[in-house]
């Protein structure tokens, strides 16, 4: 077994504390994107769970969306769901909240509880992947791992 970096070993203690047996990987290459991920691991884009954190504004929590690759979110949808309205976070905002970088914010482990929503469309599949600390590191899961390990609630937030 390879030596992960220490972002990717702080998602694999994560992971490891659940006890579910999941397995971070971390590529030569990117999986930054949805594509680059899905090339990586030999999966479709609709199978990538992407994190994306906002910024709730009169609250200022961070709110998770974890949407499928293949989808862009509708903000709008998202804060009918919490309750106020979001807005795009900044790189700043994101370490802050998450402890990760963007490119590689995994879906735990975060520094602040987040507020999750996952896109009901990665509910389709067996098995997804997620990001796991760094740009080129990434776990595979099951839709209703996700959902359990992150408390969120699945809802339809794919713009249409």
């Amino acid at each position: 077994m390879t030596t992960l970096s220490p972002s990717a070993r702080r998602v694999q203690d994560v992971l490891d504390a659940i006890a579910l047996g999941h397995r971070v990987v971390e590529h030569e290459r990117s999986t930054r994107t949805s594509q680059e991920a899905a090339d990586a691991v030999g999966c479709t884009v609709g199978q990538i769970a992407k994190s994306l954190i906002f910024r709730a504004r009169a609250s200022g929590r961070p709110v998770l969306v974890i949407a499928s690759g293949a989808n862009r979110v509708d903000e709008k949808a998202v804060a009918a769901l919490v309750g106020e309205k979001i807005e795009r976070a900044d790189p700043e905002f994101v370490r802050a909240k998450t402890g990760f970088a963007i490119g590689g914010v995994p879906p735990v482990g975060h520094a602040e509880a987040p507020l999750v929503v996952i896109d009901e469309d990665l509910l389709a599949f067996d098995t997804i992947w997620a990001a796991a600390g760094t740009p080129n590191a990434v776990f595979r899961l099951s839709p209703d791992q996700l959902v359990s390990m992150t408390g969120g609630r699945s809802a339809a937030v794919k713009k249409a």
